[in-house]
């Protein structure tokens, strides 16, 4: 390696300090690629869930294995003495046992279909689906839509999405966002001449200790489980059947 001259250190030290490196982040990308608009709009969506309040049903299929596991096993365990197995079935008896009662899984909500009520269908994820302007709707007319909001000056898209959610809730007691990037996202191009093509991007909050929401700044409301949401958007069933992915 042949050795720099000092006027070369100097002009190398120069430009690197002309020229500071700087980090990239999904946090700054946003508010860049907004500001130079040439890739249309930024739109935060969230898709706001209940998680199951009781076990989903067992299928019958699993239902019927688990059944023939526990007889194979059976066959080959050891026999305790009676008086061992007496003394277990003596355990726990006493005044200060009680009766234990489930609660119906099926509510009055599940019986009247009422979709604004998240008391219902309890074995299953609800999302939150508003009725009414949003950005990007064809001819301005109301359509079924996730909370969301336009970027604007946020320092990140996930503030955009808390904003989306807030407005609509009145605050965000009783949620959580779960991580800072987005579960995904999608371009939408339009055939009104008068909006040009967006990009939403979608984050993922849940409810937390509530039952109750006092929803606002929308038409209508509904929660839906994932099969009902699909029909609301036929054009985009495959996305979303990718982008939510449910288990039960």
């Amino acid at each position: 390696m042949l050795p720099r001259s000092p006027a070369t250190e100097s002009l190398l030290l120069r430009s690197l300090l002309r020229q500071p490196r700087g980090f990239s982040s999904s946090a700054a990308a946003a508010p860049v690629a907004a500001k130079e608009g040439g890739d249309g709009k930024l739109v935060a969506s969230v898709l706001f869930e209940r998680l199951p309040v009781v076990i989903p049903k067992i299928h019958p299929v699993v239902y019927a294995f688990q059944e023939f596991s526990f007889r194979w096993r059976q066959q080959y365990r050891r026999q305790y003495p009676d008086e061992v197995l007496g003394k277990a079935d003596a355990r726990g008896k006493g005044d200060y046992q009680i009766d234990y009662v489930p609660a119906p899984r099926i509510t009055e909500a599940d019986k009247t279909n009422d979709r604004k009520s998240l008391q219902r269908a309890l074995d299953n994820k609800l999302y939150l689906l508003l009725y009414g302007n949003t950005y990007g709707a064809p001819d301005g007319k109301p359509v079924w839509h996730f909370p969301e909001k336009v970027y604007e000056n946020e320092e990140t898209m996930r503030l955009c999405a808390e904003s989306a959610l807030k407005s609509v809730l009145g605050g965000l007691d009783n949620t959580y966002f779960v991580g800072n990037a987005p579960m995904a996202h999608m371009a939408v191009e339009q055939t009104d001449s008068s909006v040009s093509p967006f990009k939403r991007f979608f984050f993922k909050s849940q409810v937390v200790g509530t039952t109750k929401y006092h929803i606002g700044k929308c038409k209508d409301y509904a929660w839906v489980t994932k099969d009902e949401l699909l029909e609301h958007f036929p054009e985009n069933k495959d996305f979303f059947n990718k982008m939510i992915i449910h288990i039960r």
